[in-house]
C-alpha cells in the first residue's frame, strides 16, 4: 500500500511535468516509478502522506486554499525530504517557492489537487 501512495505522487508529478514543462523535459523528470531511485520513492511516499494528513486534519477545508497555497505546501514538504535524503543538496533542489520555475509550481499544485 505504501508503495502505491508514492506511485500516485510520482504519476501526478509526471503528468504535471508533461503538461507544464516548456519543451522536452529531462528524462529524469519523467522516469517511471519502477526506475525511480529508492530515496526518491521514499520521499514521494512521505510527501503523499503529509498531504493526505494535512487534508484530513483540515477537515477537507483545503479545498478553500488557492492553487499557490497548495503548491507551496507540496514544495516545502519536498524540500524537507531532500534534506532528509541528501547531505549537501544542490541549491536548485531546495529552492524556495519564488525561485521555482512556473512549470514546477504548477506541477506541485497539480500534485496536491490529485491527492485531494
Amino acid at each position: 500500500m505504501t508503495d502505491e501512495l508514492g506511485r500516485i505522487f510520482r504519476e501526478a508529478w509526471i503528468s504535471g511535468v508533461k503538461k507544464h514543462f516548456p519543451g522536452e523535459p529531462k528524462p529524469g523528470y519523467i522516469t517511471p516509478w519502477e526506475e525511480t531511485p529508492e530515496w526518491e520513492r521514499q520521499a514521494a511516499t512521505a510527501v503523499y502522506e503529509q498531504i493526505r494528513q494535512f487534508i484530513e486534519l483540515s477537515g477537507g477545508n483545503t479545498s478553500k486554499l488557492t492553487r499557490e497555497q497548495k503548491g507551496r505546501f507540496v514544495a516545502i514538504c519536498w524540500i524537507a525530504q531532500i534534506y532528509r535524503h541528501i547531505d549537501s543538496p544542490k541549491a536548485s533542489y531546495v529552492a524556495d517557492w519564488d525561485a521555482l520555475p512556473k512549470w514546477q509550481r504548477e506541477t506541485d499544485a497539480d500534485i496536491f489537487e490529485a491527492i485531494e
